[in-house]
């Protein structure tokens, strides 16, 4: 993925507006943009997240809230390099079964569980 300026680029959304969007039924696809490798018991890959309306007919690109470079604004996914971040950002969200991709193009789509799947008291 190459660099753009935020002007350009209307199909991103920052982590806050992501949550949101989630939490409204859009689903979370976890892409692996680089095949991963088990290292010393840890995954070792590269792995970004859109955000996808239930009709498919829009996706957004999550990227960090602000990234700056010496040639100003630039729009940069939000990457992932080891599966353990990946768990704990969706988990932390509220994703209760989190499905890896381990090759590159690979893609698994998350939903948000009912509230009452998430809720420790009903497990």
């Amino acid at each position: 993925m190459g660099s753009q300026s935020r002007e350009g680029a209307p199909n991103v959304v920052t982590e806050t507006l992501f949550k949101t969007l989630i939490e409204s039924a859009c689903s979370a696809e976890v892409v692996c943009v680089q095949t991963a490798e088990k290292k010393s018991s840890v995954w070792y890959g590269a792995w970004i997240i859109r955000v996808v309306d239930p009709a498919r007919k829009f996706e957004k690109l999550l990227v960090p809230a602000r990234h700056h470079t010496a040639h100003g604004p630039e729009i940069v996914p939000r990457t992932f390099k080891t599966a353990n971040g990946l768990i704990s950002f969706l988990g932390g969200l509220g994703f209760t079964h989190i499905t890896i991709p381990l090759y590159e193009g690979g893609r698994a789509s998350h939903t948000l569980p009912s509230d009452n799947a998430s809720d420790p008291s009903h497990r």
